[in-house]
């Protein structure tokens, strides 16, 4: 045999049996190893910078929200099924994210909204806003302002504890008046149904806070460095917000649009939960078309956690192009 050959395989055979004699102590060190799953969440905040303020994203928890054509009762199933197949997304549940942002603009702590408190119709995995809070390494008592996108269940009963008590002792609270007196008035009290759950909730969430509840205004500051834009048709008086730090800008996006798939790719879509579907779809293209055009990122309230991100025109609708890990803004 050639001389090199029988050197080749000699270190090959060789080799081999080292392969072999280093692989059984690693099976035996797993199995040693082993240890119970634990079934324990992850602490669900993400930091990042807008400008000089300090922003971090803060997850409520996973909103289950079950079969797609639910949320959706007007489009063609087909359609729905084309569009969550294709993005690798399952096509028989649609589970939105719950991303409160909480801003430190050096002077103030602003938390714009607040999930769904102690009351959990989605499951026992949301309402983690608070413990996510103290994880992230602020304490409740901290926070200067609430400001809320609009007073459905998922942006605004985290308000008020179990106690009820306000969870957010020293927060003033900002929120359209037209929300305010749509959903914790009188008029929806009685009423049955979702409306009815969702007006009870947004009156014990908000009238034990009326004396520090300033309302905002289209076009005005909240707090410095954050100005109310209206966004009406999901609520009567939905409003997004847009931050801006020096040269830095951002938008808090609230539920102009809860889903990064369905509600871009189809813009003019209706989702079951707005109180005026057509009114919604113009507000949505009003804003997406300014923020690709402005290249201005934004904070989606239930697109995939930490849900921060760019939409570009795209066809029809628009496309979503998350920020990489670790991107300030």
């Amino acid at each position: 045999m050639d001389h090199h050959i029988d050197q080749r395989l000699g270190r090959r055979a060789a080799f081999g049996v080292l392969g072999a004699a280093a692989t059984l102590p690693l099976i035996s060190r797993t199995a040693e190893a082993a240890a119970p799953i634990t079934g324990i969440r992850q602490p669900d905040w993400y930091r990042f910078k807008i400008g000089a303020f300090e922003a971090t994203v803060l997850q409520d928890g996973p909103l289950a929200l079950g079969e797609p054509s639910v949320g959706f009762p007007q489009h063609p199933k087909d359609d729905l099924t084309t569009l969550l197949r294709s993005n690798f997304l399952p096509t028989n549940t649609l589970t939105l994210d719950q991303n409160c942002l909480l801003v430190n603009t050096g002077r103030q702590l602003v938390l714009f909204d607040n999930g769904v408190g102690v009351t959990r119709p989605f499951g026992l995995g949301t309402g983690l806003l608070l413990s996510n809070l103290r994880a992230a390494g602020v304490q409740p008592e901290q926070i200067d302002a609430l400001v809320i996108s609009h007073a459905h269940i998922d942006h605004c009963w985290g308000i008020i504890g179990a106690d009820g008590k306000p969870n957010f002792p020293n927060a003033q609270v900002f929120l359209s008046k037209a929300d305010f007196d749509y959903w914790a008035g009188d008029e929806r009290q009685g009423a049955q149904g979702w409306i009815g759950e969702f007006a009870r909730g947004a009156r014990r969430n908000l009238a034990p806070v009326r004396d520090r509840i300033t309302f905002v205004e289209d076009g005005k500051e909240v707090v410095p460095g954050v100005v109310a834009v209206a966004a009406p048709g999901h609520t009567v008086g939905h409003t997004v917000y847009a931050i801006q730090s020096g040269n830095s800008r951002a938008m808090f996006i609230g539920d102009l649009a809860h889903h990064s798939v369905i509600m871009l790719r189809r813009p003019q879509i209706e989702f079951a939960f707005d109180t005026d579907p057509k009114v919604s779809a113009q507000s949505r293209l009003r804003i997406l078309r300014q923020l690709a055009q402005e290249r201005m990122p934004l904070i989606a309230y239930h697109f995939a956690f930490p849900g921060i991100g760019h939409v570009a025109a795209e066809g029809e609708g628009f496309g979503w192009y998350p920020a990489p890990w670790g991107t300030d803004l």
